[in-house]
């Protein structure tokens, strides 16, 4: 039996992994030619024909919107912008209340209060980490306005399901798909099925132009008010003669010439990267099978999983260790897990109500309309996953082959065959 490295023993990975690089030589010649033509954003906050940009942002939007099957694609500089714009385009108002996940990164609720609104935090399905629809109707108030639904680590969360509740109670549904482009719901990509979603271009996402983001929708009009929220809306709407100016407080959250540029080119590649991705989780899940007390992830048969993070449970009762010492002897081997993932419920903004100025604002003031709890305890399944027994490793952050999960399995294996010596 080998000795662990924890314990003095050698390593199982004696290697560090590849970064993963999604970028190119098409990348390089894209971007070379946006400079050489010294067109780097051509947009104008102003109704003239330049307010949608230049064209590399409409080429790498039209090539979006055929891509994902839907009728508008508009890109951001960063997919919080998207998240920001998606709220205001719905006609969120201060005080009306969005139900969102605390299993997310923190830009998912902070969007909602961008606008003065109000996150409502719902509990998660124990197997695939997403919003448990019996969770968000028992969260629905006669203030609640939208449902914002974060397919986390890169699958689906349950769209039929929480697509009726919204419609049962006239709610809008927002999907937060920044980890899982190229994942599909069905016959659907997901971030699809909603009233609008999108994706992250974030440098450690699966494609990516080092920031920004891709807002996708059906709907003609929450499509233009997305655009005019991206683009100065305030000194726009007069000229292109829009009349609701609800929500029409415009931002700089345009992307440029060079990163669309590269995103047509990386959109090219987003298939073949998912699919690969997708063979080295199912190796990894093979290579795992049947070491006690470890659950591997749980793919939904309906749906696929882009493994942009490949979470895990523990059984601790069964393996008769803590999660730290399970995940001390994996890093020793040099397998990089994450223990727990954020509960965004209970970060200070939440726990202290403070968000603008020093008051309180939104919650101390009258646009709050009831008390709201943040309280630990409101997400159990969440709260208990990141304090006790969830663990992740983080699939997008390198470029892996098969030897590389080969190495991993191997890591695993040794420290669960050395379990009583951890003890």
């Amino acid at each position: 039996m080998e000795k662990l490295a924890l314990l003095g023993g050698d390593k199982a990975i004696q290697r560090p992994f590849r970064k993963y690089n999604p970028l190119g030589q098409e990348e390089l010649q894209a971007a070379r030619e946006v400079i050489d033509s010294g067109v780097l954003s051509q947009f104008i906050g102003a109704w003239t024909e330049d307010f949608y940009g230049g064209p590399k942002v409409r080429e790498f939007e039209h090539a979006a919107a055929r891509h994902f099957g839907v009728k508008h694609a508009v890109t951001v500089n960063s997919w919080t912008s998207g998240l920001v714009a998606a709220v205001g385009a719905i006609g969120v108002a201060p005080g009306d209340e969005v139900i969102v996940t605390p299993w997310t990164m923190s830009a998912s609720a902070t969007a909602i209060l961008h606008w003065n609104a109000i996150p409502v935090f719902a509990d998660i399905d124990p197997d695939t980490y997403n919003l448990d629809p019996a969770s968000i109707e028992r969260n629905i108030t006669p203030h609640t306005k939208a449902i914002m639904v974060a397919d986390i680590f890169g699958q689906s969360a349950d769209m039929d399901e929480i697509m009726a509740i919204a419609r049962a109670h006239g709610l809008k549904v927002i999907s937060d798909t920044a980890q899982a482009p190229g994942a599909m719901y069905k016959d659907r990509f997901a971030g699809t099925c909603a009233d609008v979603g999108g994706y992250s271009l974030n440098y450690h996402k699966h494609i990516h132009t080092g920031e920004g983001g891709i807002v996708v929708t059906d709907d003609d009009e929450i499509a233009e008010r997305v655009q005019l929220i991206r683009n100065h809306a305030e000194v726009v709407v007069a000229g292109k003669g829009v009349t609701d100016i609800s929500n029409m407080v415009g931002h700089n959250f345009r992307l440029g010439e060079i990163e669309c540029a590269m995103g047509v080119e990386q959109l090219k590649k987003l298939g073949g990267f998912v699919r690969s991705r997708q063979a080295l989780a199912e190796q990894l899940t093979a290579g795992l099978s049947g070491l006690r007390g470890l659950k591997t992830p749980a793919v939904r048969p309906d749906r696929t999983h882009a493994y942009y993070v490949y979470p895990m449970q523990l059984d601790l009762a069964g393996l008769g260790l803590s999660r730290d010492r399970v995940c001390d002897a994996l890093v020793a081997e040099g397998v990089a897990i994450s223990r727990g993932y954020q509960n965004i419920h209970l970060l200070p903004i939440y726990q202290r109500k403070i968000a603008y100025g020093s008051q309180g604002f939104p919650w101390s003031s009258d646009i709050c309309r009831r008390d709201v709890d943040y309280g630990k305890g409101i997400c159990p399944v969440a709260e208990g996953l990141h304090d006790s027994n969830y663990i992740g490793f983080g699939m997008c952050v390198y470029d892996l082959d098969a030897a590389d999960i080969d190495l991993i399995v191997h890591a695993f294996r040794k420290v669960w065959s050395n379990l009583d010596s951890l003890r």
